[in-house]
């Protein structure tokens, strides 16, 4: 009687990392694309400004969704929706620039731009040395943490000077959380190409309205 003795090659899991980070890249682009019509659709209505507390209620509770379903059709469903409202969000944000600065569209395709080059080539660093980045896990965790409450900080009591070094802050470590997701696809630390998705969205989205902000203080123009 002959055993299966087979042992699984290492073929197989490149295979199944090169199909993860296929997905998540042609989900990515797709979400980007959909939030990208959703903030045009804001502008052109005019939406106002939803607010920190239905922002991050929204947020939050289509984050959970996509999370929980992840693992299933309704995820792709609960992915679109959170990007469409993060797009929604941001319109507003885009026509205040645009109506405070007379350079407002300059520095909005200049912040994109940034954000383009910044992703393209810290994720394309990523993928050719194929360096294992999971190191940066804990301490980009407690940074960002550490951002997010300075800049509620800076909000709740306008504090300018706190809020663009909270910008640069985000800035620094939405790169570092760019080398550090690219590398978990990478070497199969995520093998869900929703979250995935998700994580890079949401970073890329943070890194774009930092760059935003810091043109706006520094280049814009009454």
């Amino acid at each position: 009687m002959k055993l299966n003795t087979a042992i699984p090659r290492p073929e197989a899991s490149v295979l199944a990392t090169n199909k993860v980070l296929r997905n998540t890249y042609l989900l990515l682009s797709m979400t980007l694309i959909f939030s990208a019509m959703t903030a045009g659709a804001a502008m052109s209505l005019n939406l106002p400004h939803f607010g920190i507390v239905i922002t991050l209620v929204g947020y939050f509770g289509l984050l959970f969704l996509t999370t929980k379903f992840s693992n299933s059709s309704l995820g792709l469903v609960f992915v679109f929706a959170l990007t469409g409202f993060m797009g929604l969000t941001l319109g507003p944000i885009l026509t205040m620039y645009i109506t405070a600065f007379s350079n407002g569209h300059e520095l909005i395709m200049t912040a994109l731009g940034g954000t383009g080059v910044i992703f393209l080539g810290l994720s394309g660093y990523a993928l050719t040395t194929r360096k294992d980045f999971s190191f940066m896990g804990g301490f980009l965790m407690v940074g960002v943490l550490v951002a997010f409450l300075a800049g509620l900080g800076a909000m709740f009591f306008a504090i300018p000077a706190l809020s663009l070094a909270v910008s640069a802050m985000f800035i620094l470590l939405m790169s570092g959380m760019i080398l550090y997701q690219t590398s978990e696809i990478i070497h199969g630390g995520e093998t869900n190409y929703i979250l995935a998705t998700v994580s890079l969205y949401v970073t890329i989205y943070n890194l774009f309205l930092s760059l935003l902000q810091l043109l706006g203080v520094f280049s814009g123009e009454d």
